[in-house]
């Protein structure tokens, strides 16, 4: 292989390494709350290393154990300075005898794949 071919190869690398500095939106914490109307919120705390707009913690979902997502957050906007973050989400309905919801987060460049949280709900 060529040093031209090598220099290209090294900046695609430094390319891609500098995009995933961030690495993926993990979830650290979730409370949560039912209420009267049987509709519950949660608040849900995030870590990511938000780079900006164009790499930063988007969204988080609450998802039952199936895959079928009851709720999303959107976060709409980086939260650079702000680490971690603790955003919450009311109103969501949780179907009649769901016993546990696995919250997860997203962010702009690697979508979902961060840490998770597995909330028992009774």
């Amino acid at each position: 292989m060529s040093l031209k071919h090598l220099s290209i190869a090294g900046t695609a690398l430094a390319l891609l390494t500098a995009t995933a500095a961030a690495g993926e939106a993990d979830v650290e914490k979730v409370t949560f709350t039912k209420g009267s109307d049987g509709l519950y919120t949660f608040n849900v705390t995030v870590r990511h290393a938000d780079e900006g707009w164009d790499h930063y913690a988007n969204r988080w979902d609450v998802v039952a154990p199936d895959g079928t997502v009851l709720g999303t957050r959107v976060l709409h906007h980086p939260h650079v300075d702000e680490q971690p973050f603790t955003r919450s989400l009311r109103g969501v309905e949780v179907p009649e005898g769901l016993k546990s919801v696995i919250i997860r987060a997203h962010d702009s460049v690697h979508k979902l794949g961060g840490a998770e949280v597995t909330v028992e709900l009774q």
